[in-house]
Formats: C-alpha cells, sequence, structure tokens
C-alpha cells in the first residue's frame, strides 16, 4: 500500500488531487481511498488531504500518519514541521518550488528524498492561474507511478470536462519537468 499525504492552502486544490489519483487507481482496478482533513479553516488557510492507493482492500480508516510520499502544493509550507512529520526514513517530499532539489533538501534539512517542480510557473503558463493541482499529479505519477497517465487523463476529463486539456497539459509538463534528488 502506498499512502500519500497532501499539503496544500484552502482553494488550491490538495482535496482534489488526492481524490482524482483515487479515481484513476480505481479505475486501473486497485483499490483506493482519498479524504480531507480540515476543520473550519477559510480559502488560503493550510489543509490536508489523504490518499492510499493499494492491490488489496484497504481496512484502514483513519488519517495517514507515516505516510510514504508527502506532496506539497504550496512552497510557503515547506517550513512547518507538520509538512514531514512523520514521513518515513526513505519517504520522498515531492514539492512545488522553483529552488533545486538539493536546495531545498539543504535549506530545511530533510533527511528523506526531495523531488521539485515549478508547478505555479506551469499553472501560469498553461492554465493561466496559480492553481497547482493538477500539475502536482505530473510530478506525483512520474515520481511514484501509482497510476498511469492514461488512467489520470481520464479522470481529469470526468473531473473537468472541456477544462481538462489544459490541466492535461499541465500535468504532462510537470511530468517532464520534475527534478529528482535521491
Amino acid at each position: 500500500m502506498l499512502e500519500i499525504r497532501f499539503h496544500g492552502r484552502g482553494g488550491q486544490g490538495a482535496v482534489t488531487c488526492a481524490e482524482l489519483v483515487a479515481k484513476a487507481a480505481i479505475a486501473e482496478g486497485k483499490y483506493a481511498q482519498a479524504f480531507p482533513s480540515f476543520g473550519a479553516e477559510r480559502r488560503g488557510a493550510p489543509v490536508m488531504a489523504f490518499l492510499r492507493v493499494a492491490d488489496e482492500p484497504i481496512r484502514l480508516r483513519q488519517k495517514i500518519y507515516t505516510p510514504d510520499v508527502v506532496v506539497v502544493l504550496d512552497p510557503t509550507l515547506l517550513g512547518l514541521p507538520s509538512v514531514v512529520e512523520g514521513l518515513k526514513e526513505d519517504g520522498l517530499i515531492i514539492t512545488n518550488a522553483s529552488k533545486s532539489p538539493e536546495t531545498i533538501k539543504k535549506e530545511y534539512g530533510f533527511k528523506q528524498k526531495v523531488a521539485a517542480v515549478d508547478a505555479t510557473k506551469i499553472a501560469l503558463d498553461t492554465l493561466r492561474l496559480p492553481i497547482t493541482n493538477t500539475t502536482m499529479l505530473g510530478a506525483l505519477i512520474k515520481r511514484t507511478q501509482i497510476v498511469g497517465m492514461e488512467a489520470l487523463s481520464e479522470a481529469l476529463e470526468e473531473r473537468f470536462g472541456r477544462l481538462a486539456e489544459r490541466n492535461k497539459a499541465a500535468m504532462e509538463r510537470a511530468f517532464k519537468e520534475i527534478k529528482i534528488m535521491e
């Protein structure tokens, strides 16, 4: 089972990220669950979303406390201790950042692997909005291979209709541009 925790701000689409990957995983015959964690926060407040994908039924019904992967949609959240809390020693941080993975790892003292993509720039270029959720999905599937591009593209089409093409373009560009540091 692969457990992923998404960190973003209200309105950035962290919850949508988790839901889209879960939908794609189920379409591929896997088991998945996606759920948010937020209270009465407003747009812009930190939020988390959780995703589990497995080849067998998932019996857990709780937040993810020791994720394999942490996806950070907003680089201003990188300095918060909660972002990497519980991340496994061999875990992976995938972040939206214009800095290199090496710089991020050194700057924040991360022990785990780091991957970075300038999702904000890609989103602005492609979507004309600074909403990085579908862009970060390209980075996630490139690094984890949790689902295939085709299944995720179908989930985007179902969710976004006529806006899916731009979202797919952003996802594909992030897939190509992600920088990975082991």
